[in-house]
């Protein structure tokens, strides 16, 4: 153990590794089910792909996590990407409209969009290609990355993760846009109805679950993290028993425990089908792929810097040891999801609670896809996780980030800016890629029109015309 992940050189215990990686996968454990929602429309063609979805998504989690674990020896998970399993979806919809088929077939043939993209990164990555992108990126907006994800976890954590649904719309109500609302007799209580008590106990829960945090880490007790979403399902559940006369553990009645390895046979394992590419034109496929691999390549690339930073995983200049192996494993990831019937995969940005929590090598990620197979056979107890106890760790973990803002020269305008509009557009936009893009636009521009344009290296320049191409051109799909 020690020679495979060298704990004891980053100052790490096996114990420690292993509550880091369970709290990992506490934060991102709702992707199981989530991902397998978003690709099928909540199962509405049909529950064969659900559960095959399902199975693919435990599947390239975990290679992809190991691959991580063994060639890299990160602490970071890997997973299909939010954000880009919406696209996937949009996209398959589109295909299957135009071409006239089937929303399975449909489906099948972007699973070779997303194989074309994974090979495509593998051999990217083993010829330093996309290490050379990584150091093309300016100091100043590497810095700003880490506490723009930060706010990015945090809006996650405030909005999304923990809204709460009512029994007349399929829209969620946020708990920091809609709650103060609810406390009143307004129109938002109102229109939550039965919801209002469930509304109050997701704030209670991820309040409680956020001091909790706190309050372990400020006595130094390991996996503080992990202990506060503990205290925070503990309360959750109790309130649901108490208060909402609802037994939190009913959908463990009727579930099913054991793996539909037959779904996904039938539906998507290396089911390409390449006569419906065919049909829509490769211009447009093309188009895809290029969208899809720009998206993935900065998402993973601002996780991975945003994270390891945090860690103090970097050098002076920004960058991180084994990255190319890092960029590697991913690619591996996509490849695996392809082939068993997922979107691409990447790196969540979720790491970084089991890196708070201690996590330094690759046995957390080792622990984290260990998880990932056995929720193929456990995934009713992963359902029954609230969403926000896990919001409690992310409002955490993004504050935390924040502090990366000390190390931006304020007084250098190619700094402030670009880092400014990375804070404020990856959470707007809810991708890091977006933001690191329009952080690349504005510091060359400034750059250019400051008289510095020849400082500014040559690939930064090709990035941030790809990223303008890629903004204002026009995807009809």
């Amino acid at each position: 153990m020690e020679k495979l992940f060298k704990l004891e050189e980053n100052k790490t215990t096996v114990k420690t590794e292993i509550v880091a990686g369970l709290t990992t996968f506490m934060t991102m454990a709702y992707i199981i089910a989530l991902n397998p929602n978003l690709l099928t429309g909540f199962g509405a063609n049909g529950q064969g792909l659900w559960n095959a979805v399902f199975l693919a998504t435990c599947l390239a989690s975990a290679v992809g996590t190991f691959c991580m674990a063994l060639l890299a020896n990160k602490p970071f998970a890997m997973a299909p990407g939010m954000g880009l399993n919406s696209f996937f979806a949009t996209v398959v919809a589109s295909m299957a409209a135009i071409a006239g088929v089937s929303y399975l077939e449909g489906f099948q043939a972007a699973l070779v969009i997303i194989l074309i993209e994974g090979v495509l990164f593998i051999v990217l990555s083993v010829l330093n290609v996309r290490e050379k992108i990584v150091n093309a990126i300016p100091l100043g907006i590497r810095i700003g990355i880490s506490p723009a994800i930060g706010l990015m976890l945090m809006n996650i954590g405030l909005g999304s993760n923990a809204g709460v649904y009512t029994a007349n719309s399929a829209s969620p109500y946020y708990v920091m846009r809609d709650f103060f609302g609810a406390l009143t007799a307004g129109s938002i209580k109102e229109a939550l109805g039965d919801s209002w008590g469930q509304m109050v106990l997701v704030v209670v829960t991820m309040f409680v679950g956020l001091f909790a945090i706190i309050a372990l880490a400020h006595k130094k007790v390991k996996g503080a993290v992990f202990g506060g979403m503990g205290i925070a399902t503990a309360i959750y559940w109790a309130g649901q028993a108490i208060f909402l006369g609802v037994n939190p553990f009913k959908g463990l009645e009727n579930a099913n425990w054991l793996p539909p390895f037959g779904d996904m046979f039938e539906n998507t394992f290396f089911k390409f089908n390449f006569k419906v590419l065919a049909d829509i034109g490769w211009v447009t496929v093309l188009t895809i792929i290029i969208t899809f691999a720009i998206i993935d390549m900065f998402d993973t690339i601002g996780t991975l810097i945003g994270t390891a930073s945090r860690a103090g995983m970097v050098d002076e200049e920004g960058n991180m040891p084994n990255m190319k192996e890092a960029l590697l494993s991913d690619a591996i990831g996509t490849v695996v999801g392809s082939a068993t019937g997922t979107s691409t995969v990447t790196t969540f940005i979720e790491s970084a609670s089991g890196v708070e929590a201690g996590g330094r090598t690759g046995l957390t990620a080792i622990t984290t896809g260990v998880m990932f197979l056995l929720c193929m056979f456990i995934s009713p107890l992963a359902a029954i996780i609230p969403p926000a106890a896990t919001s409690a760790a992310l409002i955490y973990v993004g504050i935390l980030m924040l502090s990366g803002l000390k190390k931006v020269d304020f007084d250098d305008i190619t700094q402030t800016v670009p880092v400014t509009i990375m804070l404020l557009s990856m959470p707007i936009s809810s991708s890091i890629g977006h933001g690191i893009g329009l952080g690349l636009i504005s510091y060359t521009v400034i750059m250019v029109l400051t008289g510095r344009a020849k400082k500014v290296p040559v690939l930064t320049y090709v990035l941030s015309v790809i990223f303008l191409v890629k903004f204002f051109l026009a995807v009809n799909i």
